[in-house]
């Protein structure tokens, strides 16, 4: 992957010609989409296309990833060079898919939006951006996927070249304009409340989701000693209560059935494979069958 160095002299990684390929599908310099706002502490103007680089009306340039990503990360919203998922998560996250894994939230997720959302969509925590591609496929709607992880957001943008994808930090101010949005998505990403109401139009909405009590808790059972229901909701709701009021909910349930691939798998995107001893124990098992349930939220932001 090249690297660049930006106008004020900060690394970033480098867009290549592949922007310059998108441009053909408008999805950097039409009606001013996506509605990308400069990174750099203080600035926050918008940017625009300019070749093969973003530009802010203050200069701040950032240049593309050779996959057509664009990376807005300032050195101060990261921890590590190689921040958010790894490599090996995001792998396993891609196998799970491949598995079936996600339908019918991608189906769940479409109705929510057809029926309270717009046509301007952002994704937070995408990861590797499945949910936001079924959306956009099901619906004529325009996407923008944000993920803390390069490795996340390199998949995506391989894989769907007519979204917008974005490496930044979620837990901080996010890069993109104030009230340019209908619907901000956040399944397994971070909950900034106060950034998802600026971003937000007036009549949009936020719509995220929260483990139901009963999410993989076979699997929680006999890997984790933790078999017992937890609900979660309602924290959710508290912790929002001041920038979001509840309009809608409803809840996504299935149950796979998994063999000890897919079982680390899952345990590594849920990041609860990092222990070799909870390894072990998945491995032990052979098959289980496990619930995946999520309830989604449908929030209005408070006037």
């Amino acid at each position: 992957m090249e690297r660049g160095i930006d106008r004020d002299g900060r690394e970033s990684l480098a867009y290549s010609a592949s922007i310059a390929r998108r441009a053909d599908v408008g999805l950097f310099d039409e009606d001013a989409w996506p509605p990308l706002a400069c990174s750099v502490r203080g600035c926050e103007r918008p940017l625009a296309s300019a070749g093969r680089t973003l530009v802010c009306p203050n200069g701040h340039a950032f240049d593309v990833a050779r996959s057509g990503y664009c990376n807005l990360l300032q050195p101060n919203d990261r921890r590590s060079l190689d921040a958010g998922d790894s490599a090996e998560q995001v792998e396993a996250r891609k196998r799970l898919h491949a598995r079936g894994a996600g339908r019918e939230l991608d189906a769940e997720l479409a109705r929510l939006v057809r029926i309270h959302g717009g046509k301007r969509v952002l994704e937070v925590g995408c990861g590797p951006g499945f949910a936001l591609e079924a959306l956009t496929k099901e619906l004529s709607v325009r996407g923008v996927g944000l993920d803390l992880s390069a490795h996340a957001i390199d998949a995506a943008a391989r894989r769907v070249r007519s979204l917008a994808w974005i490496v930044a930090n979620a837990d901080r101010r996010l890069p993109i304009v104030e009230h340019s949005l209908d619907v901000v998505v956040s399944i397994t990403g971070p909950k900034n409340w106060a950034q998802f109401r600026r971003v937000l139009a007036p009549t949009g909405h936020a719509i995220v989701a929260v483990p139901a009590a009963d999410d993989q808790i076979e699997l929680r059972a006999a890997v984790l000693g933790e078999g017992t229901e937890t609900e979660r909701a309602t924290a959710t709701l508290a912790a929002c209560a001041a920038d979001f009021e509840l309009v809608a909910r409803s809840e996504v349930r299935t149950r796979v059935r998994l063999d000890r691939s897919g079982l680390a798998d899952l345990l590594v995107a849920t990041y609860r494979g990092a222990r070799h001893k909870e390894a072990e124990r998945a491995n032990a098992l052979g098959t289980l069958e496990v619930t995946l349930a999520l309830e989604l939220l449908v929030l209005a932001p408070r006037i």
